[in-house]
């Protein structure tokens, strides 16, 4: 099965979304498992995990509900109030829902960098774990430091890293993102989403070669059984075609072994997720 790890879903209400700028016009319509079905077909991709894109529960059941009515939405990463004393009860209120797979904090737009190891909001992802729900974690690469903290607190709790920790691309530097992308591959329960990456080329064209330095760290560091392909459709739409922005990465593995292809193509999203089990 092929999956695309990390896609959004909505109806857009310039209210509920109001982190769509005013110059992202391409977001602002509605993005449904239909519209994503017709792109992905042609490609031989099955379905993705859809994850939130507000921080309300109605988000999260809004996507559930969506899991219920269409086959290729595989998997749901959610929304709870991590730092709220009502954490277990609203993970009791979904936990049963077969799509229900994970949750997200928006971190990245915190403004404390070191928002991941506050004690609220690490007592509250302490309540996954239990319910066997992954942890995604959506940060800005300056964030990486607090976050090798972070996972190391959680040595039996799935994570999954979005978008490679966002490295700055344009730059094109590496360090310090490379060296703490190794550091916190080094835990065994951390995976990561090659994904991301043209949405920083916003209606311009990326310079051959740009992407490959930052995705031979990822895999170098993570391998072929813990990275995840993932579009960030409709986001990625900023920056190129559904096609285009998968094809990145699908020629990037176009060497590997075809069960090492597999893997990332879907195999791994199937493992860590749970989905189909």
């Amino acid at each position: 099965m092929r999956i695309d790890s990390h896609v959004h879903l909505w109806e857009y209400d310039p209210e509920q979304y109001g982190w769509i700028s005013p110059e992202a016009k391409v977001l602002q319509c509605n993005y449904l498992p239909d519209d994503l079905a017709k792109l992905q077909e042609p490609l031989g991709f099955d379905g993705a995990v859809a994850v939130q894109a507000r921080q309300t529960l109605e988000e999260t059941e809004f996507l559930l509900g969506l899991a219920n009515e269409h086959e290729n939405v595989l998997g749901v990463v959610g929304w709870v109030d991590l730092r709220g004393d009502e954490v277990e009860a609203q993970l009791e209120r979904f936990a049963n829902h077969p799509a229900f797979c994970g949750v997200r904090h928006v971190v990245q737009d915190e403004p404390d960098d070191r928002f991941i190891v506050r004690d609220d909001f690490v007592r509250g992802v302490r309540a996954l774990t239990s319910f066997d729900l992954v942890y995604d974690i959506l940060i800005y690469h300056r964030q990486l430091p607090a976050t090798l903290e972070f996972v190391e607190m959680f040595p039996d709790q799935s994570f999954v890293i979005n978008h490679n920790a966002k490295p700055d691309y344009k730059s094109g530097e590496l360090e310090p993102w490379a060296t703490h992308m190794r550091e916190l591959a080094r835990c065994p329960n951390v995976s990561c989403k090659a994904s991301g990456m043209v949405s920083d080329f916003r209606d311009e064209r990326w310079p051959a070669g740009t992407f490959e330095p930052y995705l031979d760290v990822v895999f170098e560091a993570f391998g072929t059984d813990r990275v995840m392909i993932a579009s960030d459709w409709p986001v990625c739409l900023l920056g190129a075609g559904y096609a285009d922005t998968l094809k990145v990465v699908t020629d990037y593995i176009c060497t590997l072994t075809a069960n090492e292809q597999e893997a990332v193509l879907g195999g791994n999203a199937m493992r860590v997720y749970g989905i189909g089990s």
